[in-house]
């Protein structure tokens, strides 16, 4: 089967995320995330709930848990005050490397430097 390759790799991507010790995202969250950091914004609830096809509400739960968790950060528009913008930060950045080493294969020490940046 030609997907055999692609979900092994998959499947040692997640196994190497469960494995570090990383605080367990949902496929929303982490889906929500990337959209954060890898399209360009400024991006809000309205216009992520969009493009993820869920409600507003699902968007604010992810981003609450993504923002505990120092991922993302809610900013105000100051050209317009009742705006709000999600922005992504550099522990969502750092977090997003490491993820990415994983995917690439080379992921232990990225995340270990990630874990070790989270906890100090």
């Amino acid at each position: 089967m030609m997907h055999d390759t692609t979900l092994s790799g998959w499947m040692q991507t997640l196994v190497g995320y469960v494995r570090s010790g990383q605080p367990d995202l949902t496929n929303r969250q982490m889906a929500l995330l990337l959209l954060v950091y890898l399209t360009p914004g400024p991006h809000t609830v309205r216009g992520l709930a969009q493009s993820l096809g869920v409600s507003k509400p699902v968007v604010t739960r992810a981003l609450n848990t993504l923002g505990a968790l120092g991922y993302l950060r809610r900013e105000r528009d100051e050209a317009d005050r009742r705006n709000i913008f999600i922005a992504p930060t550099d522990m969502g950045a750092e977090f997003l490397e490491g993820f990415g080493g994983l995917i690439d294969g080379d992921a232990p020490a990225q995340l270990a430097r990630h874990m070790r940046h989270a906890t100090a």
